[in-house]
């Protein structure tokens, strides 16, 4: 099957070295097309930069769209060391400082957006505009049955299982569990084909360590929603607590039928933003950018118009 990456991007797959939270090098994969200002994708967890191809042509009309796999994720670095509670945040950071000289759209989805939010609040002089897609700013459990059972399993299990290669020996069952897991997330089971399944497992088939990194994550998730729910200190109540310092104009597109997280939460988190804009995408659930990316795109480009950002 044709290289993603090389049909998708002009200069196909690059690579850019940034310092990690722990101060090591990694590297990471990104790719980018068209001119402009520049509007980057964020993925969630557990997923890639394949995540945006219904997206990434449209947009890239009019902006400098980039596109880069997380720590851990897709064609990145994924290093045997471990992680850090909130080193995505840190990491994000530093990639777009790398990869822009300006502040940028940054458009992400699930916890993507979530690291995205951090950012605004961190770091404000790097975004000029936010959109946020199915954010889980409220969480009160990790989403998905599957999610909860990797977050429960020893890391030295899965670090064994990992290292033996069972998902690329088991390729075949590995891709019919993703296929019956993106019913959770996408409403129109056409979306789910058998090249898009390929595509969306493929780094789980074909790199090592990348169901440890992922499990690792989750992990740290499932730390930080249990003590928001006790009322410990964590990274969500943080980013809850600091929502008024997001000062850029901020659009939220939240999946009606999202079944991970209620568009109730939109409306809570409209309401707690000093400039944001919400649309609720009928007939949508977590996977929005997937599920129905021809309402995504037009409205992230109707929201970057009405707030002066370019004339389109």
């Amino acid at each position: 099957m044709q290289d993603w990456w090389q049909s998708t991007f002009p200069k196909g797959r690059q690579t850019l070295t940034i310092a990690d939270a722990r101060g090591y090098p990694v590297k990471i994969a990104y790719g980018e097309k068209g001119t402009g200002k520049p509007l980057f994708l964020v993925h969630g967890i557990g997923s890639w930069s394949y995540g945006w191809h219904h997206n990434i042509e449209e947009l890239a009309k009019h902006f400098r769209v980039i596109c880069f796999d997380a720590k851990g994720h897709g064609f990145s670095d994924k290093p045997h060391y471990s992680e850090e509670l909130g080193h995505q945040i840190v990491e994000m950071g530093r990639i777009i400082r790398a990869l822009c000289d300006e502040p940028a759209v940054v458009v992400a989805q699930s916890l993507g957006a979530l690291i995205a939010l951090a950012i605004a609040e961190e770091n404000p002089d790097l975004l000029a505009r936010l959109v946020l897609i199915n954010v889980p700013v409220f969480p009160t459990q990790l989403p998905s049955l599957w999610m909860r059972l990797l977050a429960i399993l020893p890391l030295d299990l899965v670090r064994s299982i990992d290292s033996l290669r069972l998902s690329y020996w088991l390729a075949p069952i590995l891709r019919q569990i993703v296929a019956i897991g993106r019913r959770e997330v996408v409403v129109d089971p056409a979306e789910i084909t058998p090249e898009k399944v390929y595509w969306v497992s493929y780094p789980y088939i074909e790199f090592p360590n990348t169901v440890m990194k992922v499990t690792e994550d989750l992990q740290h998730a499932a730390v930080e929603i249990e003590r928001s729910l006790k009322n410990e200190p964590n990274i969500i109540h943080n980013i809850q607590d600091n929502l008024l310092k997001v000062t850029c104009p901020v659009l939220i597109l939240w999946g009606e039928q999202d079944q991970w997280f209620p568009a109730e939460n939109a409306k809570k988190l409209q309401a707690r933003l000093p400039n944001a804009r919400l649309k609720i995408i009928p007939n949508c659930g977590h996977d929005a950018a997937a599920g129905s990316p021809e309402v995504v795109n037009s409205e992230i480009l109707e929201f970057l118009r009405d707030s002066e950002y370019v004339s389109l």
